[in-house]
């Protein structure tokens, strides 16, 4: 990604002062965007007992375990989910097929456990019907099922003792039930797109999602000398969308409703009601008063509120023509039952049985009854409210949901049917492991009850100072206090912290008119971008962090790109990756240079360059002040979209930073003086941004670890992510060029995302060629 659309600040490190248990991250084979530090993850192993190498001593007693989080998830559905909010209670109540586990803690050696399958087998040898039967995608250099002898039928054996907390059996049929749900064409569920497409995608699951289901695409007339499609509703059913984008301007109508107020309250609530359960309202006789009276408002932003104008511009307006999915059947969709504790998964495209295990870290699996139970109709779609609250929620993992309080507490008691509990003579649970650590089994979970407070960084200080947390993570002032004592954890995480920014020039004009911002036209500007990023100090911000890194790329040490034939395969390590930040900071290697070879040229990268920055912060002026977009010497104010959760006194000690650090790059420039102001109490920060509510957001990517070559999906395809970045750019019609072996290649930034995975066009070249790709867009 282009360093002036996302700004890559500091790795984030969960840092957690313990009483009692060290600190546990959770993970999953999707990207998530992060949440809010610290907490907001409380982890999946939440107690412990006494461990000791020549004998297990097994405490009796209630054990609660204290913790807090600044913010709790609002849906933890397996189908629906979205943030690692929602995905942190997930933790204590779900577990995958299989998780890896260390094996030696000295060595730093990891081994694959099962735990809601007991194998894990590929039989795509013996299977070899199925690749034909569910329409696989075979490899560009094979002609016929036949020459297959690997990678696409997985046989999965069931954990036969695992048991919902209501004691009923999870058997072979509840993974059908739950997979049919999850891709069920009358729901559209958000994390289908784990199944439906990239390199565990289940053959005919896009079929069946798609099945007898609306799929829109636009139609659009072009003013000028480009072609015109006119749309002619008498003759095509069409569409329009109040969320999408229309031709005769940038903006939608959700827009400019929600962020400008330029389509009345009662107007965009009547269209809200005539749209269907896709989103989209049909253009037909019984919709077309509301439909006009709706583009009179659209148009009134731009002087041209009329009929007159409506029918004018009628055509040049962004409609929507809906085709039909083809019908599927569920016996199309490759997951089916061999007997009541085995299912085989055919994948749609060849992969690698480690990185099929890596996709069996969590399953989809939901309760039938429950599921069923919490079912409405809305909107021509079927939803139901399933893990929503303590009442919808059904546990198959260690613990189980006691009661939530929104934006209050959240418990977890033990989930007595578990199949992971042993027994006291006193009738104590506690569990062990099934796996060898360091040559014998361990103790793994004790604690009886989890309590979650969502509470603010002062408070949650008092809490823990009078005994009332078993965990705290620490200020950076509080830090230094603590940090030698062996109780504190440090544990890096995937997501990296950073700015991305909406620079669309009306959106920036609307903030200075409506929202309390001052010329915050000067972020349309690129060369003020590069130079906010080069004017940031990270090795002094992360002070101000709890315990922070700084980062100065996209990915961090935590990627790894063939982790189970190489352990030490780290993507940010590899050639082309560290030689793709010396092009983007512009540190040099070689003869006559400072540093002699790549690795240190690449080790003396800070991400800062005060006066580089200054220069470019006076290029960005003179460039505004001659385009008429700004005045030289004028105030500059600018908020930021900063967190879920209320603003702390390191929240605004770090938004300080940042005025400090732009207020020193413009000295000289003709800037006026820059206010930044944090935003904190935020329910989407990551859409308000793209939406033209902020200029700039704060917020991170994560998950994924041993998946680089597909992370850059999550920035550039908008059909599977939200894209924070899109009020910076496209990625479906901005194009890149790589060259890759010896020839230039040109493609859109969506389509290179997915070059590398599934049925990409490059998905079978060597890790070295993928390697050159990724580090290339990362560049980039």
């Amino acid at each position: 990604m282009k360093s002036t659309k996302l700004l890559s600040l500091i790795l984030v490190v969960v840092m957690c002062f313990s009483m009692l248990v060290s600190c546990f991250g959770g993970g999953n084979q999707g990207n998530t965007p992060g949440g809010d530090q610290p907490g907001d993850q409380p982890g999946d192993q939440p107690g412990t007992g006494d461990n000791n190498d020549d004998e297990i001593v097994i405490k009796e007693g209630d054990f609660t375990y204290n913790s807090y989080t600044s913010a709790l998830g609002s849906n933890w559905n397996p189908h629906t989910w979205e943030t690692s909010a929602d995905s942190g209670l997930l933790g204590y109540i779900t577990e995958g097929f299989v998780t890896m586990m260390p094996l030696d803690t000295e060595e730093g050696i990891y081994q694959w456990v099962y735990l809601m399958a007991t194998s894990i087998e590929d039989v795509t040898a013996a299977n070899k019907g199925d690749l034909t039967k569910y329409n696989v995608q075979l490899p560009e250099d094979v002609t016929s099922a036949d020459e297959v002898e690997s990678g696409y039928v997985y046989e999965i054996k069931l954990n036969p003792n695992a048991k919902w907390q209501d004691g009923t059996p999870i058997n072979a049929d509840s993974y059908i039930y739950s997979m049919e749900k999850l891709l069920n064409s009358k729901m559209r569920n958000y994390r289908a797109n784990l199944y439906i497409s990239g390199e565990s995608a289940v053959a005919g699951g896009l079929g069946y999602y798609n099945s007898e289901a609306p799929i829109f695409s636009d139609v659009i007339s072009y003013v000028g000398d480009e072609p015109s499609y006119n749309v002619d509703p008498a003759t095509v059913e069409t569409y329009i969308s109040l969320s999408n984008v229309a031709t005769i301007s940038s903006y939608t109508f959700q827009s400019l409703y929600e962020d400008y107020g330029f389509i009345s309250e009662e107007t965009y609530n009547a269209l809200k009601e005539l749209q269907n359960g896709y989103g989209y309202i049909p253009v037909n006789e019984a919709n077309m008063p509301a439909i006009k009276q709706g583009m009179i408002e659209y148009l009134s932003a731009f002087g041209m509120g009329t009929e007159d104008y409506v029918n004018a511009y009628f055509d040049e307006f962004c409609f929507y023509v809906s085709g039909t999915g083809e019908k599927a059947e569920w016996d199309s969709v490759g997951l089916y039952k061999v007997d009541d504790y085995t299912i085989r998964y055919v994948c749609q495209f060849q992969i690698d049985v480690n990185y099929f295990f890596t996709s069996c870290t969590d399953t989809w699996l939901v309760h039938p009854t429950v599921y069923e139970e919490n079912m409405k109709e809305e909107g021509g779609l079927n939803v139901t409210t399933y893990c929503t609250s303590a009442d919808t929620t059904m546990s198959y993992g260690p613990y189980m949901m006691q009661s939530f309080e929104d934006a209050k507490q959240v418990v977890f008691v033990q989930n007595p049917n578990w199949y992971g509990w042993q027994k006291t003579e006193s009738g104590y649970l506690y569990s062990m492991t099934n796996f060898d650590v360091d040559g014998a089994p361990r103790q793994q979970y004790q604690t009886t009850k989890i309590v979650i407070d969502v509470a603010t960084q002062d408070v949650a200080y008092d809490m823990f100072l009078k005994g009332e947390l078993m965990d705290y993570a620490p200020t950076a002032e509080q830090l230094l206090e603590y940090t030698l004592s062996d109780r504190l954890t440090r544990v890096d995480e995937t997501y990296t912290m950073s700015f991305f920014f909406n620079t669309n020039e009306s959106v920036l004009t609307n903030l200075d008119t409506n929202e309390g911002n001052k010329n915050s036209i000067i972020l349309s500007n690129y060369n003020f971008r590069k130079a906010f990023s080069l004017a940031f100090n990270r090795a002094d911000f992360v002070t101000v962090t709890e315990g922070y890194t700084p980062a100065y790329s996209t990915m961090n040490k935590l990627y790894h790109y063939d982790i189970y034939n190489d352990p030490t395969s780290s993507y940010r390590s590899s050639e082309p990756a560290m030689q793709a930040i010396c092009n983007l900071y512009g540190v040099k290697y070689g003869e006559g240079e400072i540093y002699a070879t790549l690795e240190e040229a690449y080790a003396s990268i800070t991400g800062y360059n005060l006066t580089e920055a200054k220069a470019l912060m006076k290029q960005a002026c003179d460039e505004l002040v001659a385009a008429g977009k700004y005045v030289a010497g004028e105030e500059i104010v600018i908020k930021i979209a900063w967190k879920k959760g209320a603003m702390e006194d390191s929240d605004n000690s770090q938004v300080q930073k940042v005025q400090d650090y732009l207020n020193a790059a413009v000295e000289g420039s003709g800037f006026g003086k820059i206010t930044i102001e944090g935003v904190g109490n935020l329910d989407d920060r990551y859409g308000d941004v793209p939406a033209g509510k902020f200029a700039i957001g704060y917020g991170a990517w994560g998950g994924a670890a041993f998946y680089p070559f597909r992370n850059f999906q999550v920035y550039c395809d908008p059909d599977q992510y939200d894209i924070n970045e899109a009020g910076c750019w496209d990625p479906t019609t901005e194009k890149l060029t790589i060259n890759v072996l010896d020839e230039d290649v040109t493609m859109t930034w969506q389509e290179w995302s997915n070059a590398l995975i599934g049925t990409g066009v490059y998905a079978n070249v060597s890790n070295d060629v993928k390697l050159e790709i990724t580090a290339y867009m990362e560049q980039k």
